[in-house]
């Protein structure tokens, strides 16, 4: 089931936050994750969130955030990952949005190619300026046939 984030759920949102961003991007420091914490935490409450709970477990096991047409993040729990979960997310988003953006890391050649296989093409290139990676901008257009 997907959702709107409610305020109460931010502590577990916050935590796959950390979690999968250690996993994903161990080629960044993890004290930048857990320096970036507490003041992402405070962002991720004040964003568009929707979250994805798993009903069996009455746990939620990864979210989606948005500001407007650009997506903050997909996030899924470590244990959850390659369920159709992140998909599920992106198609959430998709239906509410005519068009998406995001930026991900050029190493993060897994996200890369989910965001490739989901439609995305990359629309240009640049360099984070708090991680010094080298990251993709991403797009995403709903398609329009006239018949």
């Amino acid at each position: 089931m997907i959702r709107k984030m409610q305020i109460t759920d931010i502590d577990r949102v916050a935590e796959i936050w950390l979690d999968t961003n250690l996993k994903a991007h161990d080629f960044i420091p993890a004290e930048y994750w857990k320096g970036n914490y507490d003041a992402v935490k405070e962002m991720i409450s004040q964003a568009e969130v929707y979250v994805y709970i798993n009903e069996d477990k009455n746990q939620i096991q990864g979210f989606i955030g948005l500001d407007e047409d650009y997506i903050a993040g997909i996030f899924v729990w470590g244990e959850a990952q390659s369920r159709g979960i992140g998909k599920g997310l992106l198609d959430r988003a998709k239906k509410e949005k005519r068009k998406l953006t995001l930026n991900v890391y050029a190493r993060n050649t897994g996200a890369v190619h989910f965001y490739q296989r989901e439609g995305f093409r990359i629309g240009g290139q640049g360099i984070d300026e708090d991680s010094g990676e080298k990251e993709y901008l991403m797009c995403w257009e709903q398609v329009h046939i006239d018949l």
